[in-house]
Order: C-alpha cells, then structure tokens, then sequence
C-alpha cells in the first residue's frame, strides 16, 4: 500500500505514544533514572518531539552529535499529544491553509506547540519520499509535556548503537527486525486538517 504523503508513524498503544529526543548525558542520564527531566532541562525552551524513531537517528546522527549523545525514548499521554495537535500550527506558511500570511504569524504567536513535516527517513538516514511528524512544544504545551503527559522514559542509545552497527556491517535485515514497531497513529481530520496542506 502506498504511504500518504504526511502520516504520522509511531510506537503506540491505547493510551500512550512514543516520541524521541536526543540530549546531552547531563540531561539524558538524570531523565532515565528520574523518569523526568532534571533541572538543566529548560521548559521555556522549545523542544522538539518526534515519534519517527529513524529521524532522531537522523537528526542525530545515531547519538553520537554533540549535545545529542544520550537517546530517549519518552512513553506519553496520548490525550496530551492530541492536546498539542489540536493547539498546534504549521511552523512555515502555507497559502491553502491561512488567509494570508499575517493570520499565520498571528496564529503561530497563539500557538504552543508548531508542526513541521520532514522527509522520513530509511535505514541509511537517506530521505524518504514520503513525510513524518515532528512536533515542536513551547509555553504551556512544553510544561505539561515535562510535568502531566510522561509516562516513562527509557534509554534506546544502545539500540540506536546497535542498529547503526548493523547498518554499518552490511545486515540491514537484521537492523530492520530491530526498529521500534510504528504504526499509523490513528489521529483523524480534527486533529490534523489544520497542520496537512
């Protein structure tokens, strides 16, 4: 079947999503054995979520980009995720989905958490032709995503290592039977009509 061409993909289940960061140990290790970020963790800051576990790869570098070293998996509320769906905007403009672009600048400043679509991406972190969610949270939507939606956080830095050696070795069989599980996320028109040109 062939893949639309923005679908979000993600680790799920009933009640819970799973979405990736990248951080430096200083914040990777204390999230890990806390469950929760530490202090260093900046919530007025815009953090950036992203359930496609091979775009982290991507973004990334595998871990191994300065600052990225330490890989979270972060197990979330899916009420909370469809929260900052349905607060979100497109953080580029698109003429089919604002009056202009004054009413997109308005709309953004309102807006605490932003959406941009970026190519998914296969095991050799070459780009797709097909896009992926990544979700950008500030202001209200990045408290509640620290302080209510964590379910657990988890370490997938050894997995990411393992799947790159893999990768790197010529068996990417063996890397694909590795990845995490993601699924189309059942988010349906009111969560997206206003983020899918």
């Amino acid at each position: 079947m062939e893949e639309p061409h923005r679908r979000i993909r993600a680790l799920h289940t009933a009640s819970t999503i799973t979405v990736y960061q990248a951080y430096s140990p200083e914040i990777g290790r204390p999230a890990i054995r806390d469950g929760r970020f530490p202090a260093a963790w900046k919530p007025d800051r815009m953090t950036w979520i992203k359930p496609s576990f091979l775009w982290m790869m991507y973004r990334s570098n595998w871990g191994t980009s300065a600052g990225q070293e330490t890989v979270l998996a972060v197990e979330i509320d899916r009420d909370g995720f469809d929260w900052a769906l349905r607060n979100a905007c497109l953080s580029h403009y698109v003429p089919e989905l604002y009056a202009d672009q004054a009413a997109w600048k308005r709309q953004l400043r309102r807006s605490p958490a932003r959406v941009q679509w970026d190519p998914e991406r296969d095991l050799n972190l070459c780009p797709l032709p097909y896009r992926s969610l990544q979700l950008g949270l500030s202001g209200e939507a990045s408290a509640r995503y620290a302080d209510e939606w964590i379910v657990s956080i988890s370490d997938v830095t050894p997995l990411a290592r393992q799947i790159r050696a893999l990768v790197s070795g010529g068996d990417a069989d063996s890397a694909a039977r590795l990845l995490p599980q993601e699924q189309p996320y059942p988010a349906g028109d009111e969560l997206l009509t206003h983020l899918r040109p």
